[in-house]
């Protein structure tokens, strides 16, 4: 199972986002609401929590947060205690002990982006929280023209109807989507989804790794 905190950056000086962010997530929750276990809310101040249990939500949602500049993102990846209370904050287990873990790390100063996955195979974890950190600065870095192809074509749109939708030819698009690196994100995702996989699960020798 998988348990994604986030924390909003600087909310004295910026004002609550919660409320907003919780509005802007209904489309998404709805696109992966057979991952989403418990869904989205405000656990307390500024933050909010979602339990997952499929990697490749928490990859989409990692990154869609830090694309933002927002948000700090923690993912704590390994068991709950069962049964499951009626909301993230009625609930508990390891997956939450590590997602606390997380999201302190995600907000320091010390990570080059600020999402930070820990879970049960310490190791995969590590490596989730390198390539996830990738995957932010590419997300972070794309222009507003690469996010304008990026969302088209997210969509199921072709490069060509892209083209026409932008009302620019098909060879600027392909520029685009190479500025924006949306294959390599593409090929990439899967990488850090299996690694969340492999972080949630228990470590070789059979024991937990929770340090």
């Amino acid at each position: 199972m998988f348990v994604v905190t986030a924390d909003q950056h600087a909310s004295r000086r910026r004002g609550d986002l919660v409320e907003d962010l919780l509005a802007g997530l209904e489309p998404w929750q709805r696109e992966h609401r057979d991952a989403v276990v418990l869904p989205v809310e405000r656990t307390v101040g500024d933050e909010v929590q979602v339990v997952l249990s499929e990697a490749d939500a928490v990859v989409d949602l990692a990154l869609r947060l830090c694309r933002t500049g927002e948000w700090a993102v923690g993912t704590g990846a390994g068991p709950v205690d069962e049964p499951l209370g009626s909301s993230a904050r009625a609930s508990s287990g390891v997956a939450f002990l590590h997602a606390r873990a997380a999201v302190e790390r995600a907000r320091g100063r010390g990570e080059p982006a600020p999402v930070v996955v820990a879970g049960e195979d310490r190791s995969a974890a590590g490596d989730a929280t390198a390539v996830l950190q990738l995957l932010a600065a590419v997300v972070r870095r794309r222009s507003a023209a690469g996010w304008e192809v990026a969302e088209l074509l997210a969509g199921g749109t072709t490069q060509r109807t892209a083209a026409a939708t932008l009302g620019i030819s098909e060879q600027a698009v392909s520029q685009r989507v190479r500025s924006a690196l949306l294959e390599e994100e593409r090929r990439v995702r899967p990488v850090a989804a299996a690694l969340l996989d492999r972080a949630a699960a228990a470590a070789a020798d059979g024991k937990e790794d929770r340090t």
